[in-house]
């Protein structure tokens, strides 16, 4: 039986909620002796900071280093908006990136057939839409220096946030893109503002020269990012794998996002390098949604993004794939069934708490099973 290391770090607001769902269908392999998962737990953000006046510890940072995977919640609040800007919320899973070589974020936007009408956007437009967004998320203009805020005198001041891509790095997160589409509809899109951006230029030009000479029967199309977002709100379906820089990556998969009906129920993962001895990448999982602070402790939070998340956990970094295509199955299913959290429930009352999703996803699970 395969053992793994996995460090989950719940974070703020809805985090530990959703966080806890996941953790049932963590109990129920090791019960089941299929897999042995070592749990480990940790603070991440707000949490954090009040224990430990920083966004992660620095044990915390050795145990996500040590892990096969971190299960990562959500994190941020006002309780926490007027704290130093180096060691706000935000900061921890920033650090998590960036020390664990997570330059690939694969944000996946699929609309099950029982949500269609959920979206605000027509049935025939979404239903059936499975599109995977491949976001670089260690570089560009959130890690660029300088990154300053100056005072000019007279009541003026300068901002200043620095775009910087060097080729490796969008080498890498290409063949990243170009790999995952042979694995599906054999499509990639790249999405830069060549017309505007010398960043865009390179991005361009290294881009288009992996695939002529890695990957020629991978189809290549080049987008400008903001008509990318407007050809995601006018006829998604036509995108397969969609491969962007940091900034327009996390704006492009909150688009996507919302085609599917609502932020709870998309997961994503960031991989790092494989590792040259034993092929495995450093890797987090987490929901695309937030820590929703004003609907916690209310049990209306949806789990499935986080669930979903532990699901591609499963295929990307434990060697489970096929459990990760049951819990999909099992999820499905419960939509199909008509079990709805608040965020997914439409024009009708809900009428799954947080916990009844969880346990409806799980029993579904060990049917498949």
């Amino acid at each position: 039986m395969a053992s793994y290391k996995l460090l989950l770090l719940p974070g703020d607001g809805i985090g530990p909620e959703v966080m806890a769902e996941a953790e049932k269908l963590i109990a129920w392999f090791n019960a089941q002796g299929i897999a042995r998962f070592e749990i480990e737990r940790g603070l991440v953000g707000g949490s954090a900071y009040d224990a430990h006046g920083k966004a992660i510890s620095e044990s915390d940072m050795a145990l996500a280093m040590a892990s096969d995977a971190v299960l990562f919640g959500a994190v941020g609040g006002p309780k926490w908006d007027k704290v130093p800007y180096e060691v706000r919320p935000e900061a921890g899973l920033l650090r998590l990136r960036k020390d664990l070589g997570l330059f690939a974020n694969l944000r996946p936007a699929i609309c099950y057939p029982a949500l269609a009408d959920a979206s605000s956007l027509k049935r025939e437009v979404v239903e059936g839409l499975d599109i995977l967004i491949v976001r670089e998320l260690t570089g560009g203009v959130y890690f660029g220096e300088p990154k300053t805020i100056t005072d000019l005198g007279n009541g003026q001041k300068r901002g200043i946030d620095t775009q910087v891509y060097e080729t490796y790095e969008i080498e890498r997160i290409s063949r990243v893109a170009f790999d995952l589409a042979l694995t599906r509809r054999n499509k990639v899109s790249s999405a830069e503002k060549r017309n505007v951006m010398k960043t865009g230029v390179l991005w361009n030009e290294v881009v288009t020269r992996i695939h002529a000479a890695e990957y020629p029967k991978v189809t290549l199309e080049h987008v400008l990012a903001d008509n990318c977002a407007m050809q995601l709100v006018r006829w998604p379906k036509q995108y397969d794998v969609i491969v962007t820089d940091n900034l327009f990556g996390d704006v492009l998969s909150d688009v996507a996002a919302m085609l599917t009906g609502s932020l709870g129920m998309l997961p994503s993962a960031s991989l790092g390098a494989p590792d040259a001895r034993s092929g495995r990448r450093k890797s987090l999982y987490e929901p695309v949604h937030g820590s929703a602070p004003d609907i916690a402790g209310t049990g209306a939070a949806n789990p499935i993004a986080m669930i979903a998340s532990f699901g591609m956990a499963l295929r990307y970094s434990l060697g489970l794939g096929d459990w990760a295509t049951k819990l999909d199955q099992a999820i499905a299913a419960v939509l199909a069934r008509g079990i709805r959290t608040r965020d997914i429930a439409g024009d009708q009352p809900p009428n799954a708490t947080t916990t009844q999703m969880g346990a409806a996803i799980l029993d579904e699970f060990k049917k498949l099973a």
